[in-house]
């Protein structure tokens, strides 16, 4: 839990994270649908603030209308520098920029009436979702409850041969132009470019959305850890999951089970079905802290607690983390 202040009354609230309004992450192929990106000051929705925002709606792949508007953070200031280097040199957003933009309140009641009901598409937007459901919530107190479509997901689940599916390594496999990198807009315009190019080779692959459809539909029944394995032999033993004991528990936002235990197993990591003695991590799901679970947690995270409290090398880690883990590679 966060301790924040409501800027409307100054009264001092509590953030959780249960986002139970939260569209959900689907595979879905609608005519209409609306590219959103974000660019903000960290990683964190706590205590980063978001900066500028960009959507663009699209209707059978044609470009409708677009919303672009940088942002002043309500801690926004002039006494010292507020961007840090990192995020000028990234975004090439600036102070000064930023000192003449409209607050968070406007910018966002104008991108919500944007975006409507629509079905929102983003690279990595799981991201972008809960900076935007979080800044909707506390400033305009209003829920974004629109469901969602990542083009990461899309990728690892059609590119399976690709080491890493960044933004630019998409661009780099469709051989597209890709300027003004980290600038909202800009990225809305090559994410869109890469949605495109994702379902065409989709329905290439497939022969149509609705076969892909169903073989990720068929792809969410139940997975044991002995059902997987990778051709891969030449691992990275650097990273922080090789020769690990991974478990998951709950359902997973931004891809099936399946899918995460595939990339556990091509970073030269060991799945298994049930926490031991032997576990290295836990990966908790978003629904672990459904009402209809006990005190809020899953009997393979109450077993991990244990453990780890006895002395055992394990450790509970979100979704999230694991998506950090993972995206180094």
């Amino acid at each position: 839990m966060t301790i924040g202040f409501d800027i409307l009354t100054g009264e001092k609230i509590s953030f959780t994270h249960d986002r139970q309004y939260k569209g959900k992450n689907v595979i879905s192929f609608p005519d209409d649908y609306c590219v959103i990106d974000i660019e903000t000051t960290g990683l964190s929705p706590d205590w980063d603030s978001i900066i500028e925002i960009a959507a663009a709606k699209f209707h059978k792949g044609n470009l409708v209308d677009t919303f672009t508007s940088l942002i002043k953070p309500d801690d926004f200031t002039t006494d010292e520098s507020f961007l840090d280097d990192f995020i000028v040199n990234l975004t090439g957003i600036t102070d000064e920029m930023l000192s003449k933009a409209d607050s968070t309140a406007l910018v966002l009641s104008k991108f919500y009436s944007f975006i409507g009901n629509s079905i929102l598409v983003g690279h990595n937007v799981n991201f972008d979702i809960n900076f935007l459901y979080d800044n909707c919530e506390h400033v305009i107190h209003k829920y974004l409850s629109n469901d969602f479509i990542d083009t990461m997901r899309l990728s690892r689940r059609i590119h399976k041969e690709l080491n890493h599916h960044k933004l630019s390594d998409l661009v780099q496999y469709y051989n597209l132009s890709y300027e003004n990198a980290h600038r909202a807009l800009s990225d809305v315009e090559i994410t869109s470019k890469c949605y495109i190019c994702l379902v065409n080779e989709i329905i290439e692959k497939y022969e149509s959305l609705e076969a892909f459809s169903k073989a990720c539909r068929r792809s969410r029944s139940g997975v044991r850890a002995d059902d997987i394995s990778t051709s891969k032999t030449d691992f990275d033993t650097s990273n922080l999951l090789y020769g690990k004991v991974c478990v998951f528990t709950g359902t997973l936002e931004k891809m099936v089970r399946k899918e995460a235990m595939q990339i556990v197993a091509d970073l030269g990591g060991k799945n298994a079905d049930s926490v031991t003695k032997n576990t290295n991590y836990l990966i908790l799901g978003n629904n672990d802290y459904c009402k209809s679970i006990k005190d809020g947690k899953s009997s393979k995270q109450k077993k991990a607690e244990k453990l780890k409290l006895d002395g055992y090398d394990i450790e509970i880690i979100p979704e999230n983390v694991f998506y950090d883990i993972i995206s180094e590679n």
